[in-house]
């Protein structure tokens, strides 16, 4: 493993990657009248380790979203957007990402093959976004990387509601491949949904819509503490 980004999820006590998202899969408006400065600083606030900015059109992102995210918050920052040359990456790096979504999906094996040494030379982690267990065992250097299952299907643009079974048929599949930073990643609605895919095994999750949605990032994350707190509670057997 390597790079801060990951360091921060696996060591934090709310392991979610917030996300800046202008607008959501159908198009609503995520923002209101909040700059991306007032919601990086709101989730930084509300105890996030890590920051995601959607910079990718699906979703009403721009590039320059990165770098005034990154300016706004000390935390360590994704980019999600589709990154498929050593030119995105470099420009990355200039605005200030600690970490890159590359989607096993869309990659052909010999460019994911280059990226991701390509991430770590650069200092970045890779942030791997999979489907299925064969784009798992496609991911080179598992162990140097985050591995995210999406539990929305880009074929649609992320429009459906999302499997959260997708993530823990393929949790074993993350392990052995030898990340040690498995992420859930989309249609995470609901603190309890979180806690449920946390006390599974997952090092960590990324949360956008709920929180964005949510009046307060606070109150959500406060929530997934007590459905945590709870849920381990009930596993303690009564002397």
């Amino acid at each position: 493993m390597t790079g801060r980004f990951a360091e921060a999820l696996t060591t934090a006590d709310r392991p979610v990657i917030a996300e800046v998202k202008r607008r959501d899969a159908h198009g609503r408006d995520l923002f209101a009248d909040r700059s991306p400065e007032e919601i990086a600083a709101a989730y930084e606030a509300a105890g996030a380790p890590c920051l995601s900015v959607v910079t990718g059109r699906w979703f009403g992102g721009t590039p320059e979203l990165l770098p005034r995210v990154a300016a706004a918050t000390g935390l360590p920052v994704l980019q999600k957007d589709f990154i498929t040359t050593r030119a995105q990456l470099a420009r990355a790096v200039e605005y200030g990402a600690s970490a890159v979504l590359l989607t096993a999906a869309v990659l052909p094996g010999e460019v994911l093959e280059t990226l991701v040494p390509r991430c770590l030379n650069l200092g970045l982690t890779p942030f791997v976004e999979v489907t299925t267990e064969e784009e798992v065992r496609s991911v080179p250097r598992p162990d140097r990387c985050v591995i995210a299952v999406n539990n929305k299907d880009i074929r649609d643009r992320e429009r459906g509601p999302g499997d959260l079974g997708r993530s823990r048929a393929l949790l074993s599949a993350l392990i052995t491949a030898g990340t040690s930073c498995p992420v859930s990643a989309s249609a995470i609605d609901t603190p309890q949904a979180a806690a449920r895919l946390l006390d599974a095994g997952f090092a960590g999750l990324l949360v956008g819509t709920a929180l964005l949605s949510e009046g307060s990032p606070e109150g959500w994350l406060a929530d997934l503490d007590r459905s945590r707190n709870t849920e381990q509670e009930e596993r303690i057997p009564p002397w």
